[in-house]
């Protein structure tokens, strides 16, 4: 995978999440959809959590002997693999309550913003030492934002089922409040 590929596909999941999430009023970003699921909010929050990871981009590395997107395959089939039952790690939980709107957008187009600016100015193919993903090892910075663009199509898929089933109810609230 190439700079220029990775880009493509971080902005384009980049937008899809701001996009789904932004036009929720707060009520919707913060309701429960089903019994066990996160709220659309929690989902951000979530990511918003697994996004810090620039500590790690601009910490120490050093020269990588394998290709630098050697890891992102096997991940991509496990994260898009939707009948696996995957749990965060205790660090990305989402926290409980209620979360506000503009709060949240801020600090996810925060984060966004400042992975975007690693992608374009650092050396991608460089092994980051400050962390390693139990299981996985190691991580290049190409694999990082790669696996962050791949973690973040999955829960894509979440929100928009989230969203689906929050919308439904919303809709059958309003028809209940009006006169007939």
């Amino acid at each position: 995978m190439t700079r220029m590929e990775l880009l493509q596909e971080f902005d384009e999941v980049t937008h899809q999440l701001l996009h789904l999430l932004s036009p929720l009023e707060e009520e919707q970003l913060n309701q429960v959809p089903f019994t066990g699921s996160w709220t659309a909010g929690q989902v951000g929050d979530h990511l918003y959590k697994s996004y810090e990871i620039l500590p790690i981009l601009y910490g120490h590395v050093e020269e990588c002997n394998r290709p630098a997107d050697q890891k992102l395959p096997p991940l991509k089939i496990a994260f898009e693999d939707f009948s696996i039952k995957m749990n965060a790690p205790k660090e990305v939980l989402p926290k409980g309550g209620y979360l506000k709107k503009a709060e949240l957008l801020t600090a996810l187009r925060q984060r966004l913003d400042q992975q975007r600016e690693a992608l374009l100015t650092t050396d991608l193919t460089k092994l980051c030492l400050d962390f390693a993903i139990p299981e996985n090892g190691h991580f290049t910075r190409l694999e990082w934002l790669g696996f962050n663009v791949i973690h973040t199509r999955r829960h894509l898929h979440q929100l928009k089922n989230i969203i689906t089933i929050v919308n439904q109810h919303h809709t059958i609230n309003q028809f209940k409040d009006e006169k007939i």
